[in-house]
């Protein structure tokens, strides 16, 4: 395997003249998330890096006009769980949309017919209401939702009601952690999921659903849908005609079940033979994998060796389906069409809909590419894998996607190869995407080759692969990036001497053990990266506070040996230059994690972004960042 060569260039490959220009990733890029239908109305959450990342609900009507939903001073978001996610939802009233959501800065539940919006619930200061994972009540001007409470002591997680005079009902308490309220198309039941600590929701959860009297406004007697054995069965949705769904990985891998009700009670039926995972870890809420079509048919989005694919499941059997290449489950129009969020390898994401087998009409752009630019001038991912530390156990292949530098004006001079930035994936769980992203094309367009890896431990293999990182993190992650760079190198595909690693989050925990345990890398990049995980387990939110229970083990119980995994115990090892990049705001990795790690490393430099928190939001901040990693790279390499 060789991976594809550019035409010729004087240039130095890490030098070249590049068409992603900062201002390019960071002010002209829109970003697309949680796309919905209704009737012919295609709905999505953009956000806009030019209006400071505000986040606005978008619609285009059954004509083709695109319009914003809320007033321009709202910026849809919550901090629910710090990651946030489902802070809106959408109704067409006749065929005028309807929205409620949650704002990034006011809070509450806010509800708008596109001109003005008036306030549901308030935020509260004690305690401090946020709210999550809204959804309309489809009998009713009121929505269902998780409810976070912050008071005195551990935050307080609930399903409420609430109503557009602004009374709450709690449906549901007790609990840990909830999500994803949803009620039937007639309102008399609703369906939920909710688990507690120290699991997570990829590892164990509890499904749950219950008939809702609409005279008390409470909930009847609760239905535990789990079944037999401890797993993640997650996003609960229902068909047109009252069908729940929801997906399993009690059998190995995220496969969907039908549930049947009659006067016996709830009956599940799996809908097996898929050969593909189908769900995603929960870490935001507002995922959909699954779209339940009429006629006791399913839309799923599968992935396969970490691929997507679009499945129906109709009448027992599984069907692969053309239609785009999208980053969740495709959902249906009224005449006939599908809407998704395009996202190919080669081109930038885009608002698509169309038909299975014909080609789509990609209507709004997340970014217009200079002109000028060609195939040639973007990197694609080849799939690798490769014999992991412990190739004789379970586990022998560990993945991740290889970018070759990619330009149509410049190649490697005789005899070069190019520097190699390897990609260390947050989580941990979570995965390595070979959807168009300037995150790659920044470096390879500039003549650096890219892997990114999915290390044991990453979603889209199955349960077992996922749960290969349990009791390993900072081992098995940092072996399998290792092995991943030294199968680049022993292919020929990168230059040995020029190699770094960058991570964010968990990834930085990654990048700062492999500088530590290896002579790989010349340098390396943490983002708002974890260094101590002692400090990690005592001061991270509620969400993530027994994450690593899992990962490593109880704390304090096992408080050796997260000395041991912390990159923080292995400063003395990392004699290469280290750039540390963090938010001042960052309350799911605190400051004071890159601020005590960098006093521990000579060869380093820490920059802080006062205003942002956990992950880059501002126009300025994206840009600094990525002139300053690049800058950083080439004067490493220049010396």
């Amino acid at each position: 395997m060789t991976p594809p060569s550019p035409a010729s260039s004087a240039a130095l490959s890490g030098h070249w003249p590049s068409w992603v220009t900062p201002e390019l990733v960071a002010g002209r890029t829109l970003s697309f998330s949680e796309l919905r239908t209704a009737g012919e109305w295609i709905f999505w959450l953009e956000s806009r890096p030019d209006e400071q990342g505000r986040s606005v609900i978008t619609a285009r009507d059954p004509e083709g006009h695109i319009h914003d939903l809320i007033p321009p001073e709202y910026s849809v978001g919550t901090r629910v769980h710090e990651y946030g996610g489902g802070a809106w939802d959408v109704r067409l009233k006749g065929n005028a949309p309807q929205v409620v959501f949650s704002d990034r800065k006011r809070g509450g539940v806010w509800f708008s017919d596109g001109t003005t919006a008036t306030q549901w619930a308030t935020a509260g200061e004690s305690p401090e209401h946020r709210y999550a994972d809204l959804t309309f009540d489809p009998a009713a001007d009121a929505v269902f939702c998780v409810r976070e409470s912050h008071g005195d002591g551990v935050p307080v997680a609930t399903l409420v009601h609430v109503q557009a005079d602004g009374r709450e009902t709690v449906l549901v308490e007790g609990a840990d952690f909830y999500a994803a309220p949803r009620p039937s198309p007639d309102g008399n039941f609703l369906a939920w999921f909710n688990w507690n600590d120290p699991a997570m929701p990829w590892t164990v959860t509890t499904l749950s659903v219950a008939p809702f009297d609409r005279t008390t406004g409470t909930l009847g007697p609760v239905t535990d849908l789990t079944g037999p054995e401890p797993c993640s069965i997650i996003e609960p949705c229902w068909s047109p005609d009252g069908t729940l769904y929801a997906t399993s990985d009690a059998e190995g891998r995220w496969t969907p079940i039908r549930f049947s009700h009659d006067e016996t009670g709830w009956h599940p039926h799996s809908l097996d033979g898929a050969n593909a995972e189908i769900g995603l870890p929960h870490w935001v809420f507002g995922q959909r994998s699954m779209a339940p079509l009429p006629g006791n048919r399913l839309l799923a989005l599968g992935i396969r060796h970490g691929l997507n694919h679009v499945l129906l499941e109709d009448n027992g059997r599984w069907i692969d389906l053309a239609l785009g290449t999208p980053v969740n489950v495709p959902e249906p129009l009224g005449n006939g069409q599908f809407a998704w969020i395009d996202a190919p390898a080669d081109a930038p994401a885009a608002i698509a809909f169309g038909r299975p087998g014909e080609a789509c009409d990609r209507f709004r752009i997340s970014v217009t590419l200079p002109h000028g630019v060609t195939k040639a001038d973007i990197a694609t991912p080849i799939p690798l894998s490769f014999p992991t530390a412990n190739g004789a156990e379970a586990h022998a292949l560990a993945h991740a996607l290889f970018y070759a530098p990619a330009s149509s004006t410049s190649a490697l001079q005789e005899g070069e190869k190019p520097p190699l930035v390897v990609m260390a994936h947050g989580g941990p769980t979570g995965r390595a995407n070979p959807s168009f992203a300037f995150k790659v094309q920044w470096w390879t367009s500039r003549g650096f080759a890219v892997l990114d890896v999915n290390y044991r431990g990453s979603t889209g293999f199955g349960r077992a692969y996922r749960e290969a990182l349990d009791g390993q993190w900072g081992v098995a992650d940092i072996e399998d990036c290792l092995a991943g760079v030294q199968a680049v190198l022993d292919r020929g595909f990168a230059d040995p001497a020029r190699c770094v690693i960058r991570g964010s989050s968990a990834g930085g925990l990654t990048v700062l053990g492999a500088l530590a345990q290896s002579d790989l890398f010349a340098a390396g990049t943490s983002l708002y990266g974890v260094t101590d995980l002692r400090a990690l387990a005592e001061e991270t939110h509620k969400f993530e506070a027994r994450y690593l229970d899992g990962l490593i083990g109880p704390y304090p119980e096992d408080e050796a040996l997260y000395l041991k995994r912390s990159p923080i115990t292995q400063a003395e090892g990392i004699t290469v230059p280290v750039l540390f990049l963090h938010g001042g705001a960052d309350k799911v990795v605190p400051l004071s994690q890159a601020e005590s790690m960098r006093t521990k490393l000579e060869h380093s430099a820490l920059h802080v972004y006062p205003e942002e928190a956990h992950g880059f939001r501002a126009r300025e901040t994206i840009e600094d960042a990525l002139q300053r990693e690049l800058a950083f790279y080439q004067q490493v390499f220049s010396t």
